[in-house]
């Protein structure tokens, strides 16, 4: 089989990947779960190409990304469910009633009309669905009420910024930083009551907590808390590099190393940061 620029060879090989007697042995046990993680991580991984804008990267990163649509496609097309055309003309169907000032020629020709548009329709389409799911027996939606706009499958800090700015438009808020900052400090007692209880599902429960409401004082600060934590996993990467360069210049191993001795360099990385900043800004 050779590769080829038409999606039809991509489905072809994951049928025969899929397929039960002369398949890949991996691929034949997977489910929805168990791909569910790597679908997450390849859209990760196409933000991060487009983040450092490596085009090579984003081109490859998109071709496992679209792997995993065929791939749950696949799943579904085997359990008799739907298939990947049928994903084809469902987001082709939704794009073009969506933008009837395109395909339909309809009066809207600014971007203000064409968002409150693009707004009545997906309201619609949210009815409509709400009406296939009653049809269909599922009583739990997510996707209703005032909360239904926001998208229970982006990162978990998005998404209780998405929750808590939605909730904020009707009054549900804090009026001010300040009290939220004791919120914490309650969730952080908590979270302590939990550990020293040994309750696992209790630790869990308060740790989500206290997120959350970190979350609440970065929303009131003006500090995305998504991008905030990613600073710090960069800082945190340079850090922990300067750690490991400076053993080896050393001969030593990380895991040679003690605690002190790592901490003393983690101090050193970041008087070195400080000299920094103070260099740019001078």
């Amino acid at each position: 089989m050779q590769p080829s620029q038409d999606i039809s060879r991509l489905i072809e090989i994951m049928a025969a990947l899929r397929d039960p007697q002369t398949g890949c042995p991996w691929d034949i046990v997977q489910t929805y779960e168990t791909i569910k993680p790597y679908t997450i991580e390849e859209a990760y991984e196409v933000a991060d190409a487009i983040e450092r804008r490596d085009m090579d990267d984003l081109c490859e990163e998109l071709g496992d990304l679209l792997l995993q649509v065929v791939f749950h496609a696949r799943i579904a097309e085997e359990a008799g469910e739907f298939t990947f055309g049928d994903v084809v003309e469902a987001v082709t169907r939704k794009m073009i009633r969506r933008h009837p000032h395109v395909f339909a020629r309809s009066a809207a020709d600014t971007p203000e009309t064409v968002k409150r548009q693009w707004d009545a329709i997906k309201a619609e389409e949210k009815r409509e669905r709400a009406a296939r799911r009653l049809a269909a027996g599922v009583t739990e939606d997510f996707k209703a009420g005032h909360l239904g706009a926001v998208q229970r499958s982006q990162p978990a800090l998005t998404e209780a910024l998405k929750l808590q700015e939605q909730a904020a438009r009707v009054g549900f808020d804090w009026s001010q930083a300040e009290p939220i900052l004791d919120k914490i400090e309650e969730e952080i007692g908590e979270l302590r009551q939990a550990m020293k209880a040994g309750e696992p599902h209790a630790v869990a429960d308060e740790l989500g907590d206290l997120l959350f409401a970190l979350v609440n004082i970065g929303r009131h600060v003006g500090a995305d808390p998504e991008n905030a934590l990613r600073g710090t996993n960069t800082k945190f990467r340079r850090r922990f590099s300067h750690i490991e360069t400076s053993l080896e210049m050393r001969n030593q191993t990380l895991e040679a190393a003690s605690l002190d001795e790592m901490e003393a360099l983690w101090q050193a990385a970041k008087a070195l940061e400080r000299q920094r900043t103070s260099a740019d800004r001078s």
